[in-house]
């Protein structure tokens, strides 16, 4: 490669490489960088002036203007009648002086911190939202509250009203935690940054029944997943219409969808049991039940199963919204949460959130029914 590139310097490198027999890519690449020189750029005849530009950097460093933009501080002396140069020149000015960055002063705010919640149990965690229901005119809204216990899939409480209320969230609360006998201390109750969510009303309320609340992140759909995926559930149903004729219409829904939810769907995130199931400690019943069927078409033909004895869907130890890190995970992960602290008594089941506590009262100028 040597003789190649003394070569190179008087026949040229293409023709030194043919005749050695040498790959001018190898040569290339073996063959040392040169030093690079620096260009210089010749000054273009309408710059600055040395004077002018330090006259520019006084003006942009001057207490009246050091925390405004350019643009700013270009039309504020136009206003004076003075002028030193374009906007676009103060930027290349200040770029040259390694100044290019935010000039204004800003109210710098903490950043939202993630919540990240962790159920291994029923009644554990909840997480609640208002969704909007189209009504029988244009711009007419009915109101579906909805808590749900993120372990299970559980729907504690449901409401369905002619308008969003502090009041109402405030009394679902208060009558779902009672039903499900919730202790001091046991839940964490999350939602989004909506004013029911945040209203004073039920920020008192958890506070008096010693319940944690958390809320999403702004503008964070991600923080809030179970809920929006039940919202997502409902509106998918067949039976769902395209809009309510009337709050009557809506409940009738409400009294059919979520027993039917609660009792019946076998639901993906829990091991295709049904939320009932998980919440009320059959769970493990059921699974046992499951594998000792799977178990039964493993011995009549094994051949099947190509040798290895199929396992029922699985249910999930833990249940998180954003995951811890990764040691809490692990913690959680050893638990046995197969089975709930709940009773399994049926009959504690017809008396939780969905079945209706009463008839429809009004409140304000509105009506709405407590599930």
């Amino acid at each position: 490669m040597t003789a190649a590139a003394e070569l190179a310097t008087r026949v040229g490198v293409s023709a030194a490489c043919s005749a050695l027999g040498v790959a001018r890519p190898s040569f290339y690449r073996r063959s040392p960088n040169p030093p690079s020189t620096p260009i210089s750029r010749r000054r273009p005849p309408l710059a600055l002036s040395e004077a002018e530009e330090q006259r520019v950097i006084d003006v942009l460093h001057s207490e009246r203007f050091v925390d405004q933009a350019p643009a700013e501080i270009y039309a504020t002396l136009l206003d004076d009648e003075v002028y030193h140069c374009s906007a676009r020149t103060m930027y290349r000015v200040l770029e040259r002086h390694d100044e290019l960055h935010e000039r204004r002063r800003q109210l710098v705010r903490p950043a939202a911190v993630k919540p990240e919640l962790l159920a291994t149990a029923p009644n554990q965690v909840w997480s609640w939202d208002i969704t909007k229901l189209l009504g029988p005119a244009k711009w007419t809204y009915f109101y579906l509250y909805v808590l749900l216990d993120i372990f299970s899939r559980y729907v504690v409480g449901w409401l369905i009203a002619e308008h969003e209320s502090a009041a109402l969230a405030r009394r679902l609360i208060a009558q779902s935690c009672a039903q499900q006998g919730i202790a001091r201390g046991q839940l964490t109750v999350h939602s989004d940054r909506g004013p029911s969510m945040t209203s004073k009303l039920v920020a008192q309320l958890l506070a008096d029944l010693g319940i944690t609340k958390t809320h999403s992140r702004p503008y964070t759909s991600n923080d809030n997943p179970f809920s929006e995926a039940l919202f997502k559930t409902t509106k998918y149903r067949p039976e769902f219409p395209e809009h309510f004729g009337s709050l009557p219409a809506a409940l009738a829904f409400g009294r059919l969808f979520f027993p039917w939810y609660n009792t019946e769907h076998r639901h993906s995130g829990i091991g295709f049991l049904t939320p009932e199931m998980v919440h009320y400690g059959q769970s493990a019943a059921v699974l046992q039940a499951r594998s000792a069927t799977l178990a039964h078409a493993f011995e009549v033909h094994p051949e099947r199963f190509k040798g290895r004895r199929p396992q029922p869907p699985r249910l999930l130890p833990a249940v998180w919204i954003n995951p811890p890190p990764a040691p809490s995970r692990a913690l959680a992960d050893k638990s046995d949460l197969t089975g709930s602290s709940q009773s399994n008594d049926r009959e504690a089941a017809q008396g939780t959130g969905t079945v209706e506590n009463g008839s429809v009262s009004a409140l304000a100028s509105s009506s709405s029914a407590v599930h």
